[in-house]
């Protein structure tokens, strides 16, 4: 069948805008072939620095004939009703069927070549094409990320005829700016474009030229004994710098290697878009550099790579007279700078926020103490004043991605210890789920207080999350927190660490409120259930002077943090379902009410293993039928509670046997959790399975005698607060 060959040609398209691009152009394309009724048997789209690239195979020369269905009025519908459909189908009276008493119209349609549609999809999608920024050149209206050159167009081996803004379709495509014949090239298909391309020094798809790139640049490297540092993220950008990518290796001045290592990275990544170099005998990096330039030299690279030398000199020389002067400023200065930098309008002043990080990663090292954890508190506080301050320092104004990382230099330059400078450079990881989770204590402390005061604060202001949208990176910040407190095994109270810190925050937010409170002020108090402190006095410092003997006492109302608690179910739903765990056990765990959450994962571990088995399964079915017959009798009235009575007269033998069995279950139930052996508390669980399937099998709860009945429903209201200990089985399916 038929083939469709479409090239986008243009001045160079930026790296980053490449691949979204390429997506953009097979799913524009896509939908509206298959709008049209076209299928196809393999559409490839392709973008580099200066194409976008669109092949299908298997197109049909035209689309099929339709005829489709509608259903109108009944036949009997007001006059008015019938008109209308016979003016939306274009039919008369006498054209319809009738059947059942419904009308019907028959809509028959003759097929379109494909041609046609081609050239309509074309004219749509390059009108209408979503780039992030556009430009419009000469006298034309057409927008695109840079200006179109020509657009080639082929279907079946023939150009497919129609023009866009003056620039009409042909057969004709470029090879490269500088390499390439310099002739146009006429192509036939695609198998015809792509070698025309290759042998004008064209790599067309980006997963070739990223292999060109990795191939050369290590036998570069290989062949002076050297290693490419790895780099992704560069990798990508530089494959769409390049059409016939060529790494050349370059040397730098080995005095740079005095920097830190990810400032001499930084400064090649981000101005240059170098690779690092290192040698695999010493620690460290190399004193080279690896190029990708976009021609192959005729003297084997050696002036570009000169020249690039003398610009990577310029740029370290600039990142040199940072460090140096960096060193003469020092922590003390930047930190009284903070205090003029705004963190958030409504949250006050970055001086501001540190002191509240410092409170509660004190709070947080002390808790890991009481645990056994070998943790200075002290080292915690210091640390997480020092973690901001490098946001003042020259370095992180001109590379903003080294944050923390300069910090943790400096401040072992400064004779603080390595635990401190460690917490100080690490403090912002966890930053994605790929990153790593620091697991140094006084690390782990300051880095939970910076993400539960983001947290807490944003919350207090009411800017959540809503729908995809997240500007303040919330989801990531709760995600850290979890995989923290997980992967270190803290047992850390949320309500009780987000609540203080949700009272800082308050308190943070009256002071920077002026000297009476807003409406907003007062609305956000009274969100987080502190509605009392601001009857006692209009004034803020009454206001604050409450605020603080709180938060000294230890009085805040779980309301404070409620929302905040029920985000961090949310996310630890979404990390656990990712990991195979059901939902809806995190749901029946998390409506306990407990917010340990190393307590409440070992709790859907276990709860997960005990439903798997047959005695899970049955008896999370009679929980839910004893679930069932009581709330149907509460709706009647109070159901009875209290002792249920054995060794009445008549009394079946599978209810004195269920009584007993969940007596012994309580207990055992209430020792394990004591203990947290969840897995015994599943198995004391299992053993109700027998009873409770017997007793449903041979007693009638409903029993006419009032007595039975009572002490009956007295037995499932047990049953049920007997499971309900470990989970609240009713949120569970099944």
């Amino acid at each position: 069948m038929p083939q469709l060959l479409l090239e986008i040609f243009s001045e160079e398209i930026p790296a980053r805008m490449q691949q979204g691009a390429a997506r953009d152009l097979e799913r524009m394309v896509s939908d509206r072939l298959k709008a049209a009724g076209l299928t196809w048997d393999a559409l490839t789209t392709y973008a580099g620095p200066r194409r976008l690239t669109l092949v299908i195979d298997g197109l049909p020369a035209a689309t099929p004939d339709r005829e489709e269905e509608v259903k109108g009025p009944r036949a009997s519908a007001p006059e008015q009703a019938l008109d209308g459909f016979l003016r939306k189908t274009g039919l008369t009276r006498d054209q319809l069927t009738e059947r059942d008493g419904v009308l019907f119209a028959v809509l028959s349609s003759k097929g379109r070549a494909t041609t046609d549609l081609i050239a309509e999809t074309v004219d749509h999608v390059i009108r209408t094409f979503p780039w992030p920024k556009s430009m419009r050149w000469g006298s034309g209206t057409l927008r695109w990320v840079r200006p179109i050159k020509r657009i080639l167009c082929l279907f079946d081996g023939k150009v497919v005829p129609f023009e866009i803004d003056g620039i009409p379709s042909d057969a004709i495509t470029e090879g490269h700016r500088f390499m390439g014949s310099g002739q146009l090239l006429k192509v036939s298909d695609f198998v015809d474009y792509r070698t025309q391309l290759e042998q004008n020094f064209v790599l067309l798809d980006v997963a070739d030229r990223k292999l060109r790139i990795l191939d050369q640049a290590k036998a570069a490297c290989a062949a002076k004994g050297l290693v490419l540092v790895d780099d992704d993220g560069l990798l990508d950008e530089v494959a769409g710098l390049a059409e016939w990518p060529t790494p050349i290796l370059g040397d730098m001045d080995p005095q740079f290697l005095a920097l830190p290592p990810e400032v001499v990275r930084l400064s090649m990544k981000v101005h240059q878009k170098y690779f690092a170099v290192r040698d695999p005998s010493k620690d460290g990096l190399a004193p080279n550099f690896l190029v990708v330039a976009n021609v192959e030299a005729t003297d084997g690279g050696k002036a570009l790579a000169a020249g690039n030398s003398r610009v990577l000199s310029a740029r370290l020389n600039d990142a040199r007279f940072f460090w140096d002067e960096d060193q003469k400023v020092g922590f003390d200065a930047w930190n009284a700078k903070l205090s003029g930098v705004t963190f958030h309008a409504k949250l006050g002043t970055l001086a501001e926020r540190v002191e509240r990080i410092a409170a509660l990663a004190r709070e947080i090292a002390q808790l890991l103490k009481d645990q056994g954890v070998d943790v200075d508190p002290d080292e915690a506080e210091t640390a997480a004043r020092l973690s901001k301050a490098d946001l003042l320092s020259g370095m992180v104004s001109e590379f903003p991605e080294l944050q923390g990382v300069m910090g943790g230099y400096y401040a072992r330059l400064a004779g603080h210890s390595d635990a401190v400078a460690d917490a100080v450079r690490d403090h912002y990881k966890p930053q994605g789920p790929a990153d790593t989770v620091p697991t140094a204590p006084v690390t782990v402390a300051v880095a939970l207080a910076d993400k539960l005061d983001t947290l807490v604060g944003f919350f207090a202001i009411d800017e959540k999350p809503t729908g995809s949208k997240d500007p303040f990176a919330l989801r990531r910040a709760a995600l850290g927190v979890i995989r923290l407190v997980l992967e270190n095994g803290v047992r850390l109270p949320l309500t009780e660490a987000t609540a203080r810190q949700y009272i800082r925050a308050l308190i943070d937010m009256l002071r920077w409120a002026g000297d009476k409170l807003s409406e907003q002020t007062i609305a956000q108090v009274r969100r987080a259930g502190f509605e009392e402190v601001l009857k006692i006095d209009q004034h803020i410092g009454a206001s604050i002077a409450e605020f603080e003997a709180r938060l000294e006492q230890g009085l805040y109302p779980s309301v404070a943090t409620a929302d905040l608690l029920g985000f961090f179910a949310d996310r630890l739903t979404v990390l656990l379902r990712d990991q195979g765990q059901r939902h809806d056990l995190v749901a029946a765990v998390f409506a306990l009410g407990d917010d340990d959450l190393v307590r409440i994962v070992r709790r859907v571990e276990a709860l997960a293993a005990f439903l798997a088995t047959d005695d899970g399964a049955n008896l999370l079915a009679g929980y839910k039928r004893a679930s069932n017959i009581l709330r149907a009798e509460e709706k009647k009235g109070p159901v009875p509670t209290g002792m249920v009575q054995t060794g009445l007269p008549n009394q079946p033998e599978p209810e004195t046997v269920l009584a007993f069995a969940v007596g012994a279950a309580r207990t055992a139930v209430e020792t394990a959790l004591e203990t947290e052996d969840f897995a015994a508390a599943m198995t004391a669980l299992a053993r109700l399975r027998a009873p409770v399937d017997r007793f449903f099998e041979d007693v009638l709860v409903n029993s006419d005698v009032p007595a039975e009945r009572d002490n009956r429903l007295k037995l499932l209201g047990q049953v049920r607060d007997v499971m309900g200990q470990v989970a609240d089985f009713g949120q569970i399916a099944g």
